[in-house]
């Protein structure tokens, strides 16, 4: 008896012992990292596009990634010099920003700014996020392969085609947004009655400077004339020029022009001084001589509207009055 439990004493004790002398592995490394989509879109020229982060599977942290071989994703060939060439650009400085109420003139908002030099991607080695800055404007429209080498305490791991980039030019739904459109019509005793909301529309004409040349018009598509005093503001409320006042508001027979400097436009919330947050609005009157509501007899024309344009440029900004004829003098 005692021989046999001396026999099976020893089976565990030798298990023990081949265990202890096996290389125990440091950490985990997923064989299955990737991004959300494996298709990256650049839309060339925006202020700020980042990708999602690489989601590294349950790796073991911290893990480091480094982009490799970023080529034509056709041919093969290494991606052109665009992509590692340093741009010049306008920023503001780190803890800066933008304030329509004191940055009154160009001097002024460039206090806050510096010229950087920097390519128009960059890749970040901790979450693997691709950044885009308003410098992709340069870069060639395709479609770009690249590879991902990923290190953590368990080793190195080269990903092959992990993911590609799509250059491509952007919509003006990427260019320009509205938020918000309503308007009313009222009598001379300053009766207000709801009337059809405007329309916004944007036509983005050059890509050269940072333009806005503002039209309202009526819904045969005529312009009301504000050198001429068809469109008036009311009175302390936010109108074009409330939201960057260092280039002064240039009118025409058809158009209210603004030179905005620095896209976004408007940049950020309009915020004045007892508090009162007016957002991206624009109040605006067409005096009821110069103007026809449909039904409404004997009312001027109240618009409010809201909108961003969100990357440098020329743009024509048109808000319909689809109830509104004009009435020329």
């Amino acid at each position: 008896m005692k021989t046999i439990i001396k026999t099976i004493l020893a089976v565990p004790l030798a298990s023990v012992m081949l265990f202890s002398c096996s290389k125990i592995e440091n950490g985990f490394q997923s064989d299955n990292i990737r991004y959300k989509s494996n298709v990256i879109f650049c839309k060339r020229g925006m202020s700020l596009t980042m990708s999602d982060r690489i989601n590294a599977d349950g790796s073991t942290p911290p893990y480091n990634f480094e982009m490799m071989n970023l080529r034509d994703a056709s041919t093969g060939q290494a991606a052109p010099a665009e992509f590692f060439t340093d741009y010049e650009m306008l920023v503001f400085k780190d803890g800066m920003v933008f304030n329509a109420e004191t940055d009154t003139t160009v001097e002024l908002l460039n206090k806050k700014r510096e010229t950087v030099s920097r390519p128009p991607m960059e890749f970040n080695p901790v979450s693997g996020q691709l950044i885009f800055n308003r410098a992709s404007a340069n870069l060639p429209l395709g479609r770009y392969a690249f590879d991902v080498n990923f290190t953590n305490t368990r080793g190195a791991k080269l990903f092959e085609n992990l993911a590609t980039i799509e250059i491509v030019d952007p919509t003006i739904e990427d260019m320009f947004e509205v938020t918000y459109q309503a308007a009313t019509g009222s009598s001379a005793s300053e009766v207000f009655t709801t009337t059809t909301a405007p329309r916004l529309s944007c036509r983005k004409v050059s890509n050269e400077g940072a333009r806005v040349i503002l039209k309202i018009i009526d819904k045969n598509g005529n312009a009301f004339n504000p050198r001429a005093g068809e469109i008036v503001k009311r009175g302390d409320r936010p109108m074009f020029e409330s939201h960057v006042k260092f280039n002064p508001v240039v009118t025409t027979d058809t158009a209210l022009i603004c030179d905005f400097e620095v896209a976004p436009f408007p940049l950020t919330k309009l915020i004045a001084s007892n508090g009162t947050d007016w957002g991206y609005l624009n109040y605006y009157r067409i005096p009821m001589a110069y103007a026809s509501i449909d039904n409404l007899p004997n009312n001027n024309v109240n618009p409010v509207f809201g909108f961003r344009v969100l990357m440098e440029g020329t743009y024509i900004v048109e808000v319909r009055l689809p109830s509104v004829t004009r009435v020329p003098r």
